[in-house]
């Protein structure tokens, strides 16, 4: 039998990340070679993604980042079984390797984050391998990108949830992008502006003030004039725009920005949170 010394296995933990006793047991089993050492610690995070495939990944990580230039954003969900490994610094950095390459290759899709390289894998066997190591179910499950003049992301502490909102001008003080990329994440805005809102969600909207209306007994004639104040009420609380601003209720977020400067513009946003 090859003597396998602990230089051997350390070389091949950092490589693959893998416990000491996976690496040492992959190292005899294979004769001391590395490529099939490899191989076999690879298998063993399939065999163990087999095993968990039904179980339910409702924890992770949210995060989100940006080009250097602030013009390219993304946004990525790392799925995990346990809060405790959501909390993990190995798992944290795994999942903003990801994100990293993400911002590097601008992805068309998640499908295609997956097909990406990391290391020598693409994405997808890289998340099977680290099951494997982690030993939990993993699922990269969501990704989304957004492109701007400027663009600020916001990562609430815990990693739970996350914001990014796109500006049409570059230059903007820090603390205004931060604010409402903030806004954009407590109070979680359906659309940019009531002319932003998907007119299937105006009309649900509508129906929902005029059936309230209709069992508080109000007249038949007039449950459109009621909706249409209920929709307005809508609109001022879940457009961004329209928003109270979250550090001062006397002025909207359009106010805000305004105040600031008249031409600054939102132009989109993105925002993801894990039930909690």
């Amino acid at each position: 039998m090859v003597n396998i010394t602990a230089a051997d296995v350390s070389k091949l933990r950092k490589i693959t990340g893998a416990g000491m006793m996976d690496c040492k047991k992959a190292l005899q089993e294979s004769d001391g070679n590395f490529d099939k050492a490899i191989e076999i610690i690879r298998k063993k995070g399939q065999a163990v993604a087999n095993k968990r495939a039904d179980r339910e990944a409702s924890e992770g990580v949210v995060l989100a980042g940006t080009t250097d230039n602030k013009t390219y954003g993304a946004m990525i969900v790392l799925n995990c079984e346990t809060d405790f490994v959501a909390k993990n610094e190995q798992f944290v950095q795994f999942a903003g390797k990801i994100l990293q390459l993400a911002i590097d290759q601008k992805p068309a899709s998640l499908d295609a984050l997956k097909t990406l390289k990391i290391n020598d894998n693409t994405v997808e066997e890289e998340v099977t391998e680290q099951i494997g190591v982690i030993g939990e179910k993993l699922d990269l499950s969501y990704f989304e990108s957004l492109e701007a003049p400027y663009i600020q992301t916001y990562i609430h502490p815990g990693n739970k949830l996350a914001a990014m909102v796109g500006f049409n001008k570059e230059g903007i003080e820090l603390q205004v992008a931060k604010d409402v990329s903030m806004q954009v994440a407590a109070m979680n805005p359906v659309a940019v502006d009531k002319e932003n809102v998907p007119a299937d969600v105006i009309e649900k909207e509508k129906e929902i003030g005029r059936e309230q209306a209709r069992r508080e007994g109000k007249p038949e004639q007039i449950l459109d004039k009621i909706a249409e104040g209920k929709l307005q009420k809508f609109f001022r609380e879940s457009t961004l725009l329209n928003q109270d601003f979250i550090k001062d209720s006397k002025i909207n977020i359009r106010t805000y920005l305004k105040n600031y400067d008249p031409e600054l513009k939102v132009t989109g946003f993105v925002r993801f949170t894990l039930s909690v």
